[in-house]
């Protein structure tokens, strides 16, 4: 029986994490699998990456992206997130797996709305045996999200409470301390309408106005922020 040829591009700035990846997923591969890994350390070497097997019509069949890489020399990919968003867009067939050492609610839930990966990995949850279980879900059965991510949104959504990614920015912003002006300026919005969207927020969690202290207690209790 002929063996599937599975392409992969694993992008993190720590080549040994990259190693461990690598090694794992070939030990753990079934017997019908071959695995072609290609890897990069940074923004402009995954690109280049990504680029050129679209030229060629050679897609990856699965991406690994951690999210907090060097960007790119021109600026315009930051992170990641950045590089998975513009595959989703050229690659749509392709699989996504996100690998992070952030727990936070909201850049979970984030990630998830903006690029719906297959696969969702906090790295502190991360073993040998979870990246390849992860690894033939996404192939054969996706999403798969690791402990840390199910939790988050099990215990948001549990809240019945609706909070759409604009709101949840904000709500993330206010609980690190971020003034309004400030906050105004980081997401292109005028200061009344962050003041709007401040009291939408009061009352979605049944706030008093003006009592930021008790939203922020609330939010965190319904898992939206850390």
């Amino acid at each position: 029986m002929a063996k599937e040829t599975i392409k992969i591009l694993m992008t993190d700035d720590h080549p040994m994490i990259i190693e461990g990846y690598r090694n794992t997923l070939l030990a753990t591969k079934t017997r019908e699998q071959a695995l072609s890994i290609d890897f990069a350390t940074n923004c402009d070497e995954s690109l280049g990456l990504i680029k050129k097997s679209i030229a060629l019509g050679e897609f990856y069949n699965v991406y690994f992206f951690d999210i907090s890489m060097p960007p790119s020399l021109d600026g315009a990919f930051k992170s990641g997130e950045d590089l998975a968003m513009y595959v989703r867009e050229k690659s749509p067939s392709s699989k996504i797996v996100m690998l992070t050492m952030f727990d936070e609610s909201y850049r979970i839930h984030s990630i998830i709305n903006n690029i719906n990966p297959e696969g969702f990995l906090i790295k502190s949850d991360l073993t040998s045996r979870e990246l390849a279980s992860a690894f033939q879900a996404v192939l054969n059965n996706p999403p798969f999200y690791s402990g840390t991510v199910n939790h988050t949104i099990r215990k948001t959504s549990f809240s019945n409470l609706v909070v759409d990614e604009t709101n949840h920015h904000i709500l993330y912003l206010i609980s690190k301390g971020v003034k309004n002006k400030d906050i105004a300026n980081q997401m292109a919005l005028s200061l009344s309408s962050i003041e709007k969207k401040k009291k939408q927020l009061k009352e979605i969690f049944k706030v008093e106005e003006g009592d930021e202290k008790t939203l922020i207690e609330k939010a965190r209790g319904y898992g939206f922020i850390n």
